[in-house]
């Protein structure tokens, strides 16, 4: 065996080298911190170290040098760049003899164990510590340094790094020191400071209860180092939870106990459009104006960047339905902890000619008076600020209808997104839900001139309101196209005795709204206010009221519906609430149920699934006038002989298709009567 003048640990270090700077879109995935534990007049920089290897050599040991280790524990870095990657610990403990790497005799060491006849735990002065519960903390720590064991220098060091990964100590130092009956080993620790306050640095958004939770029972205890790391793992799950940019950057423990967190959140420097061609991918000018876009953002300058609410804007920019792809990319700023963002968005083609055909939704197979034909002319995007023209020309053989509506949906200066819609109207649409045919068969058509503004906007939360102020000018005429005032039976047709009646009315309306599935809860209340500006126009009140309640039942799904509505004061008796048909009760005509000033109507529904995009449905429904039909003028529903109330049930089937919701009914009534109903979309 080699022998040597005496042994003794020695230590190296590890430093950790500057890193560039973090890009903003990196720190929502960092989630390592260093910690700067600091301890003299102001602060000194203490650093527990961890080792990844160590040279062994014990030979022999000289009783008359005791034996002399030490460990040194250190964290360093360069520019203050932490945070970056995940905290390095490093820590080299060897036995080696002083000054040489090999023995005098040119023989190689050989790995050896020492005796240990005791372990003890003293303070940096070799003093017993005061606080006992921490010398405890240490020894319990140990795993392999137990008295009349034989050791290694790697196992010291490993008990060494367990005393430190303990988190109550900011150095540990092993040394052995030669006794009467062995060698006692000695650790010399120093504990952390005891904590006394909290400070948190550049957490704008974090909330400061979430900190005083954390530290609500450390006051006056030794900060535990494993504790500040799960704070801030905490406080960067916080930020990730929300999609917030944001990460604790380090943490200071002040000589006073004080410990700073300092946290960087990434602040939206600035946010640009950039427009991309649609065929090429490659940067074009855009037809809409930043400015528009710009508007429907909730994020906005000097924010902390959240990628949740980053996607909400990307939502709220596709529903404006000029774009056919929106994404948002982070970018670095040239500022620390500042990120700037540029929305690519790719332009749909806005103005565009259309024609088609179709058939009314709520015309009864048994005739084909439902089916039109279309033309029409749109433009979404009007002078690039989202405005939206439609003219349109409807006609089918009764109903016709010239349409040109304007709408710009966000009022430019107005901060509630309030919209308003301009509309002109010319229509000519059935009269025989309430009057029925002539005597000789031949049926009635109700011409309607209309125009109006309205204005809507969010109220809350899945709640919107609409105001307007609405003119129409209505009469009646046969089929040849005469104004006529009095059907077969009597029963005038118009309000004022004149072949037209005149209304100017003020319309307010309320909609909740729970998601855009249908089958979702929704609520609408609707007023109606007739002005009587001129003596001849009309005068009354109109309240009507839907509501619909969807709820899953395993693999069906039940729809339950109820409407229902009055009116007072002076009005067209073909304005009367019409009752039964494909929207209303089915397995009755249009109307057939009855007509009168109040109406209620139910409907409830089961559907569930049967083959790819195909439900089937099984319903009932029921209407009834509350007795009213007599008060509308004429009685045009007891002239002829409508019931007033009545129910339907029956079974169908609904198909998704590319031209949008099929609906198909077989119905039966209360008085076994059968009918047939088709339908386009879902039933109002």
């Amino acid at each position: 065996m080699c022998q040597t003048d005496g042994v003794s640990f020695t230590s190296s270090s590890l430093k950790i080298p500057s890193f560039p700077q973090a890009l903003p879109s990196q720190l929502a995935r960092t989630r390592h911190s260093a910690f700067q534990l600091r301890d003299r007049s102001s602060c000194v920089k203490i650093h527990p170290t961890r080792s990844t290897q160590s040279g062994l050599g014990i030979l022999s040991l000289i009783r008359s040098s005791p034996l002399l280790c030490s460990a040194s524990l250190s964290l360093t870095t360069q520019n203050q760049t932490i945070g970056k990657l995940p905290l390095l610990y490093s820590a080299s403990l060897s036995l080696t003899p002083p000054g040489s790497t090999t023995s005098q005799t040119g023989c190689q060491y050989v790995e050896g164990r020492v005796l240990i006849s005791e372990v003890l735990v003293r303070n940096k002065d070799g003093e017993e510590l005061e606080r006992k519960d921490l010398e405890m903390e240490a020894l319990s720590a140990l795993k392999a340094c137990r008295p009349s064991s034989a050791l290694t220098v790697w196992e010291v060091q490993q008990d060494v790094d367990r005393i430190i990964d303990s988190g109550y100590f900011s150095s540990c130092k092993p040394v052995a020191v030669d006794a009467r009956d062995g060698i006692r080993l000695v650790f010399h620790v120093e504990p952390n400071q005891e904590f006394h306050g909290l400070v948190c640095e550049g957490a704008n958004i974090l909330p400061s209860k979430f900190l005083e939770d954390a530290f609500r029972d450390e006051r006056g205890k030794v900060v535990n180092r494993k504790h500040l790391d799960d704070v801030v793992n905490s406080i960067n799950r916080w930020y990730t939870d929300r999609g917030l940019f944001g990460l604790v950057s380090g943490v200071d423990i002040f000589s006073e106990g004080i410990i700073r967190f300092q946290v960087v959140e990434a602040e939206v420097s600035n946010i640009a459009i950039r427009f991309l061609d649609r065929k090429t991918g490659k940067p074009t000018k855009g037809k809409t104006k930043p400015e528009t876009i710009l508007r429907q953002l909730t994020t906005k300058k000097g924010q902390v960047y959240s990628m949740l609410q980053g996607k909400g804007d990307v939502d709220a920019i596709s529903t404006m339905g000029l774009m056919a792809d929106v994404s948002i990319v982070p970018q670095s700023a040239g500022d620390a902890g500042k990120v700037d963002l540029i929305m690519n968005v790719v332009e749909r083609p806005t103005g565009r000619f259309s024609a088609g055909a179709g058939i009314s939704s709520g015309i009864t197979i048994d005739h084909l008076s439902g089916i039109f034909g279309s033309f029409a002319y749109s433009d979404r995007n009007l002078f690039g600020i989202n405005q939206k023209l439609n003219i349109s020309l409807e006609r089918g053989q009764v109903d016709s209808i010239v349409r040109i509506n304007y709408t710009d949906p966000w009022i430019k200066g107005d901060d509630k997104r309030t919209s308003r819609t301009i509309n002109v109207q010319n229509s000519r649409t059935t009269g025989t839900l309430v009057h029925g045919n002539q005597h000789d068969n031949s049926g009635l058509s109700i011409a309607r001139v209309t125009a109006g503004v309205e204005f809507s906007r969010p109220i809350r939360p899945k709640w919107s309101g609409t105001a307007g102020l609405i003119f129409q000018h209505a009469g009646v005429h046969d089929e040849k196209g005469n104004p006529i005032i009095k059907d077969f039976y009597g029963s005038p047709l118009t309000a004022s005795g004149k072949p037209y009646d005149d209304v100017l009315f003020a319309k307010f309306e309320s909609v909740y709204t729970g998601s855009a599935d249908h089958g979702s809860s929704m609520f609408a209340f609707n007023i109606e206010q007739g002005l009587p500006v001129m003596p001849e126009w009309l005068f009354f009140n109109r309240v009507n009221a839907r509501a619909r309640k969807g709820v899953k039942i395993g693999p069906a799904r039940l729809l339950l519906r109820l409407s229902g509505g009055h009116v007072v004061g002076n009005f067209s008796p073909h304005e009367a609430f019409a009752i039964g048909g494909t929207n209303s009760v089915r397995g009755y005509k249009e109307g057939a149920v009855g007509s009168g000033r109040s109406y209620v109507a139910g409907s409830s529904e089961v559907s569930f699934p049967m083959l790819g995009p195909v439900k089937g449905v099984i319903f009932v429904d029921y209407g009834h006038d509350l007795w009213s039909g007599p008060s509308v003028p004429g009685n045009p529903a007891g002239a002829r002989n409508k019931r007033g109330s009545g129910y339907g049930y029956g079974v169908g089937i609904r198909v998704k298709s590319p031209f949008g919701l099929l609906r198909l009914d077989y119905a039966f009534n209360d008085r076994r009567s059968k009918r047939l109903h088709f339908g386009f979309g879902d039933q109002n």
